[in-house]
């Protein structure tokens, strides 16, 4: 049975129904012009909770606007936002997605939402800023800071706000015009009223002024309420003085009627609506209608159908409260997960850390539990500020703990730096010494305390091993000039490379096989004399040739080769070059470790850009990179201990 029907069998059962006590007379809607009811999008994440209509009463949070720019503005959903975790990159576009695709007047708490966030964000940044400045003795006085980011957003929001008292200043006279309007479109009613015009123009006028009643705009809320009872007093005074009136009238409450029953039968389907806040938003709308822009009904229907009305408003009112109570329990659960985020980090920074790789673990963990702080949803609005000032609070605690430890580190890499710089000393103090059997024991024996010594300032790591070993070079350079020359073996060695050199350079290469029997032909050829070395490089440098057509891959060729190396270097018989070797290949895994952690550190700055972004794929590219050489230099290094 349809609700048309469901009124009449009421109807039958209530014929002593009182008259409807609406809050106020309402609008009559011409029959031509039937009333539309539809349903709208809006969004299911919001967090704000607009106040609750009741069945008696109107929200009119817009009455500034024109009643169809109120229907429409209710229905536009603006995105509901965590600002607190934005960047201020991030703010800058939001502001600027807001202010380009939504009404000026409908964005007020996003945007200052942002601005809040976005100044605390750079009154941070100041803060660091100023204490750089004051440590390195700037005057407080003196310092400024500001950035392009900060002035752009300033002007942006400038903008807005300029946008925005245009807005109402409009509005504000656009709402003077329509209550002007509408005072004379009363005092037009008046004067029909009272005029000696025929039943017939009567009527035609009337039927004018209501067409223009109905299309007038939006007045100030102060006047609403008057002008609107007062017009509907002269109407029924109207209906009372013309013969015509209870044909009208009729006529008029059955196409009434039916646009009331229409607005019921959608709210009825909003009842079953799993959107809570779409199906409260269209409520609003359906009172509006109901009120302003439908006039009345037959005496014998309208406490029926208000009660009807009444009784789904409050269904759909339950519907929206149980939703809120089942939406604050979850942020209260949410709340309880970031502040036991909270606790971890405040855990991490006491836990004891007495080296480098401690740490790390630490900030890796830091980090963990910043991406799932972010990731837990909405909490309480009373503790969604404190909340966030909190956690800040928490990790500002830690990196204070971080950066007192690295400063530690730096002290003792200074300290490294002074005693490795008295072994260069000592080294260049004795290199040119001719007593080597007090010296020698002597250089091996710095040569020694250098390797104990830790870590150095990266910027002078370089120069300071380059002048330690260039003087310890020196130094065993000169020993070995002074001995024997080559033994006529180590010469007949020389002759037959230079030779097998001169044919290995046209020799055609098929396979890997036989690359290797070429290496194990020089192998077997034995050591040159000291002085003469050279001749190794020049074989090393075919062998990249042959290698190279082969479509070897770099890591094969390179240990093939390291291979061949440590023979040459194991038939000189000569110890030092050996330890030169070895010490050459420590320093350059330490260095690949370093540039690996330094990059992963840059990683931080770019915590929340995607992978895709061009310069977080080349920084992700020369790790995999670098960690490529450090697996080459590891095998390297594993092949010269075993000798």
């Amino acid at each position: 049975m349809s609700i048309s029907e469901n009124l009449n069998t009421d109807l039958e059962a209530q014929n002593d129904a009182t008259a409807e006590n609406e809050s106020s007379v309402t609008n009559t809607t011409d029959e031509s012009n039937p009333v539309k009811v539809e349903a709208t999008e809006t969004s299911d994440n919001i967090e704000q909770k607009p106040e609750v209509t009741t069945p008696t009463e109107v929200n009119n949070e817009n009455e500034e606007l024109t009643q169809k720019e109120a229907s429409a503005e209710k229905v536009i959903e603006i995105p509901v936002e965590d600002y607190a975790t934005y960047s201020q990159e991030e703010l800058l576009a939001s502001l600027k997605k807001l202010s380009n695709n939504y009404p000026v007047q409908l964005i007020k708490d996003q945007v200052e939402d942002i601005r809040k966030c976005f100044n605390k964000n750079f009154d941070e940044k100041a803060a660091k800023s100023k204490e750089v400045f004051i440590e390195e003795g700037g005057n407080e006085i003196d310092f400024y800071f500001t950035t392009p980011l900060k002035r752009e957003f300033n002007e942006l929001y400038f903008n807005y706000k300029d946008k925005k008292n245009d807005y109402y200043k409009t509005l504000k006279t656009n709402l003077e015009k329509n209550l002007k309007h509408r005072l004379e479109l009363i005092d037009q009613l008046k004067e029909l009223i009272s005029s000696n015009e025929t039943v017939n123009k009567k009527f035609n006028s009337f039927k004018e002024i209501k067409e223009q009643w109905h299309q007038a705009g939006a007045i100030p809320r102060d006047q609403n309420n008057v002008v609107w009872n007062t017009f509907y007093h002269h109407v029924d005074k109207f209906y009372e003085i013309i013969h015509l009136d209870r044909e009208f009238r009729d006529l008029d409450y059955k196409h009434n009627l039916e646009q009331k029953v229409k607005i019921i039968e959608r709210a009825k389907e909003l009842t079953q609506e799993t959107n809570i806040n779409r199906a409260f938003r269209e409520l609003q709308v359906l009172h509006k209608i109901w009120k302003e822009e439908i006039g009345p009904v037959a005496k014998e229907y309208k406490d029926l159908i208000w009660d009807k009305f009444s009784e789904l408003t409050r269904e759909i009112h339950d519907n929206r409260q149980a939703h809120y109570a089942e939406q604050d329990a979850k942020q209260e659960e949410n709340l309880i997960a970031r502040k036991d985020i909270i606790t971890q980090i405040n855990t991490l920074t006491e836990a004891p850390k007495s080296n480098h790789s401690d740490w790390q673990k630490a900030m890796q963990k830091v980090e963990e539990l910043h991406e799932r702080f972010k990731k837990v949803g909405r909490v309480p609005n009373e503790f969604k500020n404190t909340i966030w000032d909190e956690f800040r609070t928490a990790e500002r605690g830690f990196n204070k703990a971080k950066n007192e430890f690295y400063k530690q580190i730096k002290g003792d890499q200074l300290e490294n730096l002074k005693k490795k710089r008295d072994l260069i000393a000592t080294a260049e103090a004795n290199k040119d010494s001719d007593e080597f059997d007090i010296v020698t024991p002597l250089m091996k024996r710095i040569q020694s305390e250098w390797k104990s010594i830790g870590h150095v300032p990266r910027k002078d790591s370089d120069k300071v091993w380059k002048q330690f070993k260039d003087a310890c070079n020196y130094y065993f350079d000169r020993i070995n000039n002074k001995k024997e020359a080559a033994s006529a073996a180590q010469e007949e060695a020389l002759v037959k490379k230079t030779d097998f050199l001169e044919t290995l350079k046209s020799h055609i290469v098929t396979d890997l096989d036989s690359v290797i029997s070429k290496i194990n032909e020089w192998k077997n050829f034995g050591s040159v004399p000291y002085k003469k070395r050279k001749i190794e490089d020049e074989f090393s440098q075919v062998l990249d040739g042959m290698f190279a057509k082969l479509n070897l891959n770099k890591k094969e060729a390179e240990l093939i080769k390291f291979d061949n190396k440590l023979a040459e270097m194991s038939s000189q018989n000569n110890e030092r070059l050996l330890l030169d070797e070895k010490s050459f290949i420590r320093k350059r895994m330490d260095e690949l470790k370093s540039e690996i952690l330094q990059l992963e550190n840059n990683l931080q700055f770019f915590k929340h850009a995607d992978k895709s972004n061009p310069m977080v794929a080349d920084v992700y590219k020369k790790i995999d990179k670098f960690q490529d050489d450090l697996s080459l230099w590891k095998e390297k290094w594993n092949k010269i201990k075993s000798l």
